[in-house]
């Protein structure tokens, strides 16, 4: 039992135009780097932000957003590199298995269904949330759950999913149209955020730009699993601010940046890939770094970082309110909710892309990966998918998971970053549109990034991803092992050479008549045939 062994990067892309179950190229440059900032600009950029500058970095969240951005950037340089050279379905998962082997891939592909799945449903669950706040500002009372035999029920999940659901079904390209429009808006709305808020900036505020670390006050157990792991690890009180609550609010505010290595799941989708990938991804990220930054800097600057931790879910809302512009709160409102209303597209997307690469390899159930023959989508796996997605966002408290989303995107790219100096090492004969620079650097840099922000995740969140974890594992062990794909190839293999018929390679052949000759020549081709075949993949 190899658990190690690679899929080569020849069989992946072969596999991605299998009839049946392949996707249509249909994506450009445009359509990606909307994309990118559909899923990234959503709700985060009015809240996320907020939180962090409340309760871990103050006004140095900005910080924490550049610290942030050069962590995904880094690791996006990775993904554009294996894009490039493997453009298919699957993301980490297929570059894990290309370089790394068959068990770390199914971790990577277990971790990137839960970063998508519970990102899905958890702003799934926001989205009804916003709605109803939209309604209120507009007298309507409209609640955002109604009690079904007394369970709570959040309505609006499993309106927007199944929306969505559909207009996936229908196209990946009608679904990037849709997404276009909504990003257009909400990025308007982003600007009008940033102009109205620099006009409230008192300079006053943004002092002390780096707040003195100080402890949270507590020490029962609570205290010790919401600090952060390295905290824990190195013994350090439960505490807030100071360099270490920059690290923090980076390890937060990065779930703002979550959604680029969805991006790169899309790669089949994507008319001249070589080119089009790097384009659309960079392009995205600049675009939502510049107003990631610029949001901050309004932010901190309106109010002091102290007014907005004196409030229970601070948010950009609050510190327009402090300033007395309740009409900016109603932008905002609407602004989240059309954020939110792209963010889930791309991350159905993406998570239904994922395990169909997970299926084509018989890893999960085949009938996963089957696509239509007219629109050449999912449609059975993203209906499964925005089913499940819909049912836990709407009767369940899945916001409680939040970090979860954070731990498997970072868990991802740190495999992907390591797995660049492996492709090369094993493949100098490739050459992608696109490299990452500087050699080996950039890629340890960035894996010692993702991982040390990781570290900075609270202990909980921690204790959930081991549970994960196991989960996972044991979901291999009795399912995906035996059924893979790659297993039964070996397994054929192997068998087919240590068959009593088949001579090994290179035995001369019994004499026999001479009409029998050239039979034995050809018993002798396939058996050398089989064994090289056996060979290579008991090396891989």
């Amino acid at each position: 039992m190899n658990l190690f062994r690679t899929k080569s990067i020849e069989q992946s892309i072969a596999d991605a135009d299998e009839p049946g179950r392949k996707l249509k190229r249909s994506l450009s440059t445009w359509d990606l780097m909307i994309m990118g900032v559909a899923v990234a600009v959503g709700a985060g950029i009015f809240s996320v932000g907020a939180k962090a500058a409340a309760n871990f970095a103050g006004p140095a969240v900005t910080i924490s957003f550049a610290i942030a951005a050069v962590t995904c950037a880094l690791a996006i340089m990775c993904y554009a590199e294996f894009a490039t050279a493997i453009p298919v379905a699957g993301s980490a998962y297929v570059f894990t298995y290309a370089t790394m082997g068959e068990v770390l891939a199914w971790i990577i592909g277990w971790n990137l269904i839960l970063e998508l799945f519970t990102a899905a449903a958890v702003i799934a669950k926001y989205w009804g949330i916003y709605l109803s706040k939209v309604f209120a500002l507009m007298g309507l009372d409209i609640p955002p759950s109604i009690s079904v035999a007394g369970v709570d029920l959040f309505w609006g999940a499993f309106l927007i999913v199944a929306v969505f659901t559909v207009l996936l079904v229908l196209g990946t390209k009608l679904s990037a149209r849709v997404g276009n429009v909504f990003t257009l808006i909400k990025i308007a709305v982003v600007l009008f955020v940033i102009v109205v808020g620099f006009s409230y900036v008192k300079f006053e505020n943004y002092a002390p730009f780096v707040p003195a670390s100080q402890p949270t006050g507590g020490t029962g157990a609570t205290d010790v699993l919401k600090q952060s792991f390295f905290g824990f690890l190195t013994g350090a009180a439960p505490a807030q601010y100071g360099t270490l609550g920059i690290f923090a609010g980076a390890a937060l505010v990065f779930f703002a940046f979550i959604g680029f290595d969805v991006v790169a799941t899309s790669a089949e989708e994507v008319k001249n890939p070589q080119k089009t990938l790097p384009r659309g991804i960079f392009g995205g990220l600049a675009i939502v770094t510049v107003l990631y930054i610029l949001v901050s800097l309004a932010l901190t600057g309106m109010v002091s970082y102290t007014k907005l931790a004196e409030a229970k879910n601070p948010t950009l809302t609050t510190a327009f309110e402090a300033v007395g512009n309740t009409d900016a709160a109603k932008v905002i409102a609407f602004g989240s909710l059309v954020g939110l209303t792209t963010v889930i597209m791309v991350l159905l997307m993406g998570l239904s892309r994922v395990v169909m690469a997970m299926s084509r390899d018989g890893l999960l159930p085949r009938s996963l990966s089957k696509t239509g023959t007219i629109r050449a989508t999912p449609a059975r796996l993203q209906i499964i998918c925005g089913t499940a997605v819909a049912l836990v966002a709407g009767l369940t408290n899945v916001d409680l998971l939040e970090e979860m989303i954070n731990i498997g995107t970072l868990s991802a790219f740190v495999m992907v970053s390591l797995g660049i100096l492996v492709l090369r090492k094993k493949r100098p004969d490739l050459k992608p549109a696109f490299r990452v620079p500087f050699g080996r650097v950039l890629p340890v840099v960035s894996a010692v990034l993702c991982l040390y922000l990781m570290t900075n995740l609270a202990v909980e969140t921690w204790i959930f991803f081991a549970i994960w974890l196991v989960i996972g594992i044991a979901i291999y062990f009795a399912y995906g092992q035996r059924h893979s794909r790659l297993n039964e190839k070996f397994a054929e293999a192997r068998a087919a050479v240590n068959s009593p018929g088949v001579k090994a390679a290179g035995t001369p052949a019994a004499p026999m008549n001479d009409g029998a000759n050239a039979d034995d020549n050809a018993d002798d081709n396939a058996a050398a045939d089989q064994s090289e075949k056996a060979e290579s993949l008991t090396r891989s």
